[in-house]
């Protein structure tokens, strides 16, 4: 039977790579799916959650991963992320997603919106010191 090959980056480590993984869960913004080696080549965009893999080596390992994108081309599947936790408890993992993964998105959102009041405050300051020059 063959078998896929996986490797989880994050933007500057490779978190994980596997190989003889014989399916996988994902989960998307439209609901979990499941991949198999003979599945056709895909791209999904995915959400903070619990991906969990079934390789011959080390049975079914979940991983809480933040959101972003996932990318199978024949036998090899690539996922990459902003955030990934390796954990044996599902229960743990659960919760790491929930307080770690979508506070750094509250947290994000924050700074976001001081960088555009900075931006804002940066475009005035410049247009009124154009109106006094001319």
């Amino acid at each position: 039977m063959p078998l896929m090959t996986l490797k989880v980056l994050l933007p500057f480590e490779v978190f994980a790579e596997e190989v003889q993984v014989a399916r996988m869960v994902v989960e998307t913004a439209h609901g979990a799916f499941g991949l198999l080696p003979q599945r056709l080549d895909c791209v999904a965009s995915l959400v903070p959650g619990i991906f969990s893999f079934e390789s011959e080596t080390q049975g079914e390992v979940f991983l809480a991963l933040d959101e972003g994108v996932l990318v199978k081309t024949g036998p090899n599947v690539v996922i990459s992320v902003r955030h990934a936790l390796r954990g044996t408890d599902l229960a743990h993992l659960r919760d790491a997603v929930e307080q770690e993964f979508l506070s750094l998105d509250e947290q994000q959102q924050a700074v976001r919106a001081a960088m555009a009041k900075l931006e804002t405050g940066f475009m005035r300051r410049f247009a009124s010191l154009r109106e006094r020059s001319a």
